[in-house]
């Protein structure tokens, strides 16, 4: 059998590996357009900062490796322009030489990836207006800032790459300003989970310019001016544009190959095309979203890669499924980790899916030992308890439980089942109730009827008059910031001090972030109380919304 592959990076030399396994006698030829077949695309802001200080780490696989280990034909500076789908051949153009020629296949296996989005905005072609994508876009900017000396740099887009490249600039000694058109963020989580974010990226000394899109760019001597939406003026050295990226489908538009409706490469359960003997992995392909079952794009290192090894195995007729993607994420902001995995409010929202929705706050491991930090989850489960969407906000020990939810929700668990599950505990790593139980044990309260809820969001429109905000941390908590109005009762001080506490009246009670709030619930209701909620996440997430919400006013403000 002779397979050809378009594309490497993580789906297609997973793929030609996978095949070599399958068969040793299978002829494999890999097509790439670059010098690189296979490289660490996550790693590239981290080169550019410093913290990967070997160019080389950066690639995974070399063409001379994958012929050495596998057996594999690999033809870098080769693009392959377009496919003849009935005779079963691809034109390839010889980057080097030139030349054109045709390569035969019985089957084809399309990896492309997606291309960085460059909106038509004036002034976007300029040389020192960046993207980074490839190894080659990586050199140009290490470049740049090594020999440029940059000391001022804007960057546009507040995704991944964005924050990355934002932290590794600031790193290099670099005045960063980020611009995000949207009012957050990280998209795959939600508004108040990214205040958070907003806050941390602000103390870090960078400035951060949200629901403010780019208008133009001007020349402005050896540097960029940068004009947004409001009429602001940014001047800077350099711009990294991460707005996002595209699916690549030229090539397979080009077939006649069908395209689905965001914009990606239609596949099937098993990677197929709509020409059964073409695959296409990664980037460049719609998947089904893993929690609604709804057709999307989710471009992932991880996912890539199994879709190699599937299209492979099945080339193979294995047929094998590939069962969605859930977009479990990670992503380091400085000092802060932020993650996700499921879908977001915001999309079971868009996706009219009836869900429910808690917030808890524990360490990363037992309060005791030296060096617990705090990590804020939001969880998002069906009425029946099957978890849809988390996402965590913190610093160690991030990483470990999101990868404990992601697997729940791979394998259709519930917040009961995160209730029982038993995990790692010594003091330096855990706690006896692991932060993911704890996540469980509050979502569980909430739909037996433990605990009713009120949330951030709900707050500023309750009627005074009707309701009582009490807060029960402790008086020199209260000193530093309280909601509006809200009578200080600490905790310890409940019981004896409950006929301060109308009962005429609904009570919202909260704490710094729910637990003493959920006690003092408790107690009130079984004295009696019949109208509380407790505010899910406490005072400390209302706080970091109002503040991050202060910020951007602020920002309006200077623009007049």
């Amino acid at each position: 059998m002779k397979i050809v592959i378009v594309g490497g990076v993580a789906g297609g030399a997973s793929a030609a590996a996978r095949l070599r396994r399958l068969d040793e006698n299978a002829e494999i030829i890999m097509f790439e357009r670059g010098e690189y077949i296979s490289y660490a695309n996550c790693g590239l802001p981290y080169y550019i900062g410093g913290a990967i200080e070997d160019r080389n780490a950066l690639l995974v696989q070399t063409p001379q490796a994958m012929r050495d280990m596998f057996n594999i034909d690999v033809r870098v500076l080769s693009e392959v322009r377009s496919i003849d789908r009935q005779n079963k051949t691809v034109v390839v153009a010889d980057l080097v030489s030139g030349r054109e020629y045709r390569e035969g296949y019985d089957k084809l296996i399309l990896s492309p990836g997606a291309a960085p989005i460059r909106p038509p905005v004036p002034g976007i072609e300029m040389d020192n207006i960046y993207t980074l994508r490839t190894v080659p876009d990586t050199d140009a900017i290490k470049e740049a800032v090594d020999w440029g000396k940059p000391a001022r740099a804007v960057v546009v887009g507040g995704g991944f790459i964005g924050l990355e490249m934002a932290e590794n600039l600031h790193q290099r000694g670099i005045e960063v300003t980020i611009v995000e058109a949207a009012d957050q963020v990280m998209a795959p989580i939600d508004y108040e989970m990214a205040c958070m974010v907003h806050s941390h990226i602000r103390s870090k000394g960078l400035k951060l310019y949200l629901k403010d899109g780019v208008k133009t760019f001007h020349q402005e001597g050896n540097g960029v001016n940068v004009e947004l939406q409001s009429g602001r003026r940014i001047g800077a050295d350099m711009v990294i544009l991460a707005i996002g990226v595209k699916p690549d489908v030229f090539l397979a538009a080009g077939a006649g190959l069908e395209i689905g409706q965001r914009r990606g490469i239609k596949v099937n359960p098993y990677l197929q095309t709509s020409d059964p003997d073409i695959y296409a992995v990664g980037d460049a392909i719609e998947v089904k979203d893993f929690v609604n079952g709804e057709d999307t794009v989710i471009p992932l290192a991880g996912p890539a890669n199994r879709q190699g090894r599937i299209a492979a195995n099945n080339i193979y007729g294995a047929g094998e499924e590939y069962r969605g993607t859930q977009g479990t994420s990670v992503v380091k902001v400085f000092d802060l980790t932020v993650a996700a995995t499921g879908n977001s409010e915001k999309l079971l929202k868009r996706m009219e899916i009836d869900y429910v929705k808690s917030y808890t706050e524990s360490n990363s491991h037992a309060g005791y030992y030296p060096g617990a930090f705090p990590m804020n989850i939001k969880l998002l489960f069906a009425p029946d308890g099957k978890v849809l969407g988390a996402q965590i906000v913190g610093y160690e020990g991030v990483d470990k439980r999101i990868d404990v939810l992601a697997s729940a929700i791979r394998f259709g668990g519930t917040v009961y089942d995160l209730e029982e599950l038993e995990l790692a505990y010594a003091p330096p790593y855990s706690s006896a109730k692991d932060p993911v139980n704890m996540a469980g044990y509050v979502a569980s309260n909430q739909l037996k009827g433990d605990m009713v809820t009120i949330f951030w969001d709900q707050v500023d429109s309750l009627d005074r008059e009707r309701v009582l905000l009490l807060d029960v941390r402790a008086p020199e908590e209260a000193d530093t910031g309280s909601i509006a109005g809200s009578l200080n009762i600490p905790l310890n001080e409940l019981r004896e001090r409950i006929h301060e506490v109308p009962r005429d009246k609904e009570i919202i009670v909260y704490c710094k972030m729910g637990l003493r709030a959920y006690i003092a619930y408790r107690t009130l209701v079984q004295m009696g109380y019949k109208n509380v909620r407790n505010l899910s996440g406490g005072y400390r997430l209302y706080a970091a919304v109002k503040e991050a919400n202060k910020a951007v006013q602020d920002d309006k403000a200077l623009i007049g």
